[in-house]
């Protein structure tokens, strides 16, 4: 009886982190270039039985595989100049709120009031060498490959925009990111704030538009029901072996 229950109270206490990303994800279903992640892998553990007992129990853990899944949400057209979808795997450098270099999806850029560059996060995008700064009182543009123009309304005629920076982009189809405690990415197993080659594909962007988020509502409500549904059931077993072991305890004082 006593293994029935151990074995259902590990599964509740270990299916909470699939929860806890599901609830995450559902809580990002609006959130502009969100990425789901790959849900929560088991793998089987030894129990440690201590020095008054056996090792004779082998346990289902769960382990959080929190590796982004770059497939592109829906594009919105919204005709904001300094609004980008990144294409296919593409992701754009920023810098994280400790300094760290980091990577987002995040295209809903805007000017701060120094004048540079951030994402709708605050997050600074950074160019070819650093953060990219803006000139006041200039209009500013953003082409498919990154490169940021400016351009004064005030002047007169036929005047060509003038090249402030270029966005650093990379292409993640060979590599491997994780989520960030902030939300942004890194390259996964490596040091924070490390830096990655750009795969084969061209790494670019859509100007005037955003990505949405790539998680699915339906399928993330239909799985998180089935959590509930399952959660359920390991109470209910816990409850009957409960009653059984005190039928069982009944019998033995009534024989």
């Amino acid at each position: 009886m006593d293994r029935l229950i151990f074995t259902s109270n590990a599964t509740i206490r270990e299916m909470a982190n699939a929860r806890q990303v599901l609830v995450n994800e559902l809580a990002n279903v609006s959130t502009v270039g969100f990425k789901s992640s790959y849900d929560v892998a088991l793998k089987s553990i030894k129990a440690d039985g201590g020095n008054t007992s056996f090792d004779s129990r082998i346990q289902a853990q769960a382990v959080t595989r929190d590796l982004i899944r770059l497939q592109p949400g829906a594009i919105m057209a919204t005709g904001r100049d300094l609004d980008v979808a990144l294409t296919d795997m593409s992701v754009m450098t920023v810098q994280a709120p400790n300094g760290e270099r980091a990577f987002t999806r995040r295209g809903d850029l805007r000017v701060n009031v120094q004048g540079q560059l951030e994402t709708g996060g605050g997050h600074l995008v950074l160019g070819q060498g650093g953060p990219i700064s803006i000139p006041p009182g200039t209009m500013v543009s953003i082409n498919s490959d990154g490169s940021v123009y400016a351009q004064d309304p005030a002047q007169t005629g036929a005047t060509p925009p003038t090249l402030i920076d270029q966005i650093n982009l990379k292409d993640a189809s060979q590599t491997k990111l994780a989520r960030r405690a902030d939300g942004l990415y890194e390259v996964s197993e490596q040091p924070p704030g490390s830096d990655f080659t750009s795969g084969p594909q061209i790494a670019g962007l859509i100007p005037k538009a955003l990505e949405g988020s790539n998680v699915s509502a339906i399928e993330a409500m239909t799985r998180l029901m089935d959590h509930s549904r399952s959660f359920e059931t390991q109470i209910r077993i816990i409850k009957e072996t409960k009653a059984l072991d005190e039928q069982s305890s009944s019998m033995l004082k009534n024989a």
